[in-house]
């Protein structure tokens, strides 16, 4: 959406009827370790997580001994589908689907295990070939990024696929059978699993190429990893999508893992014992993918396969549409005092931004959407809200230090910021740039959101001449006493961090 055409307010997408289709989609994913129900729903192109829950059922457990399914992981996994079918019922969910991945796939039983499911339940699980499973994973990472270049590779118990993504397109897509579980079962010693892991995965480079690109990781074991670099290195945002890892921090972080005690990591980091102890066989598989790919950086998603289903299922149109701006336009439609005017508010500080980026007016844009959505809590932590809010909440097409910009807009919005603040070592995410920016940002709002809630159209308009460092506010005759105190003493305040002059004339 181009920030600059925002003349007339508009609906949000998730309000029009092209967007019935991915209302309240309910996924049933059966994996190799656990069994999972996720129910979409909120702001159609940035969806929330309605419901979800996870049971750990270990249905390819026994695998790599048997070849057929784990057989109290099939009770287990029976038991979770059954009720999750009912959740989605009770739930009216608009569409359940339910797919099967590596377990399901290799086991001999595996298609018997799903006609058992059918005739208990009723639920189809489609049994996803590598390649299916490889393009699902690549989609859901779509769904968070539209603007995702390079390889995205999705770690499960029993097999890790690669898919290649650009310009909102999956490409050439390769499986392996590089999961935890297999790995585990196949009695080789450090240096032949070193040695199969590393040729396997220069056979799956042959075949989709990728050297020295951004690699996206998805799946609980790459999850873990990240969640462990972030306690190591005490980051301040607990967000894993796009959480970037330095390729030197896989072994600085696995090195410090060997010294730990794995119960003490699990209490602090919450992570699974039994992810946990697999640990080292994902990190030596991600220590030799970037070894050969030589990725520039490596992302976290924590979108796959579930988020690929819904992403299939969006319209074009809803594909297309901007998973940040969709997910603000929602929560002003749903919080604020009076949704649209966010685009109103972005209309009239934008004369002072023109020369930003387009990356900074997108930012700019969500920060006016924004702006009033805390006003229900109490004044004195209206700011401290707004950032808690950006910082965590379900916003989609952004990094983290896209998350600290907004938050930090948002929270000048209410109130100054100083060093003394509990947020300031979030702010080691940004540049000094950035920083200031917000702060212009967030002056700005504080005092066009005065102003606009009257007549948005014809009330008032802010020019900058940079040339003269000169802001001028153009106020009609018929609504000079809008202006009063405290409106000029906001517009005084937004002029000092602008160092600039500023006069009010009337019209």
């Amino acid at each position: 959406m181009d920030p600059l055409d925002l003349s007339q307010p508009r609906d949000p997408l998730f309000r029009d009827p092209i967007v019935e289709r991915v209302k309240r989609v309910a996924v049933v994913d059966v994996g190799s370790n656990s069994v999972r129900l996720v129910v979409f729903d909120g702001a159609a192109r940035s969806p929330a997580y309605f419901y979800n829950e996870k049971v750990m059922c270990g249905i390819g457990a026994s695998l790599t001994a048997t070849g057929k399914l784990d057989i109290a992981g099939k009770e287990r996994a029976i038991a979770a589908i059954t009720r999750f079918v009912l959740i989605a019922e009770m739930m009216k969910a608009s569409k359940l689907v339910s797919v099967g991945t590596a377990a399901l796939r290799e086991a001999k039983d595996g298609q018997e295990f799903c006609q058992k499911v059918a005739q208990k339940t009723g639920l189809k699980i489609q049994i996803a070939s590598g390649v299916r499973e490889a393009k699902l994973a690549a989609k859901g990472v779509l769904l968070a990024s539209p603007d995702a270049k390079g390889i995205v590779s999705d770690m499960g118990g029993v097999s890790m696929e690669l898919a290649r993504v650009s310009q909102q397109r999956v490409g050439k897509c390769v499986s392996s059978r590089l999961g935890p579980l297999i790995l585990d079962k196949l009695n080789l010693d450090s240096h032949q699993l070193k040695r199969h892991i590393r040729q396997t995965i220069e056979e799956l480079f042959q075949e989709i190429k990728g050297k020295k690109q951004t690699l996206y990781l998805v799946g609980g074991s790459w999850r873990a990893l990240a969640r462990l670099n972030m306690y190591r290195t005490r980051y301040p945002l607990s967000v894993l999508n796009e959480y970037r890892l330095i390729p030197k921090e896989i072994n600085e972080t696995f090195d410090w893992f060997k010294t730990e005690q794995i119960g003490t990591v699990h209490h602090q980091t919450q992570i699974s014992l039994d992810r946990l102890k697999n640990i080292d066989l994902s990190w030596q598989v991600l220590q030799q993918l970037a070894e050969v790919f030589e990725p520039t950086d490596i992302r976290i998603s924590t979108h796959g396969i579930r988020e690929g289903l819904l992403y299939e299922r969006m319209p074009k149109k809803l594909r297309q549409s901007d998973p940040l701006i969709e997910a603000c336009l929602f929560s002003e439609y749903n919080s604020a005092r009076l949704p649209g005017y966010g685009n109103y508010l972005f209309n009239f500080i934008h004369p002072l931004f023109e020369g930003t980026t387009q990356k900074q007016k997108r930012l700019i844009h969500a920060v006016c959407l924004l702006h009033d959505v805390t006003w229900r809590s109490h004044p004195d932590y209206r700011a401290q809200i707004c950032f808690e809010n950006a910082t965590r909440g379900n916003l989609g097409g952004i990094d983290h230090p896209d998350r600290i910009f907004i938050a930090l807009s948002l929270y000048y919005r209410y109130k100054n910021f100083n060093s003394s603040d509990p947020y300031s070592t979030f702010l080691t995410l940004l540049n000094r740039q950035d920083i200031q920016l917000a702060e212009k940002v967030g002056k700005a709002i504080r005092f066009g959101a005065m102003l606009i809630v009257v007549a948005p159209d014809s009330l008032a308009r802010l020019k900058f001449k940079p040339q003269k460092n000169y802001l001028v506010l153009r106020i009609p005759k018929v609504h000079k006493s809008i202006i009063g105190e405290v409106a000029q003493a906001r517009l005084k305040a937004l002029a000092k961090v602008m160092e600039c002059d500023a006069e009010i004339k009337i019209v």
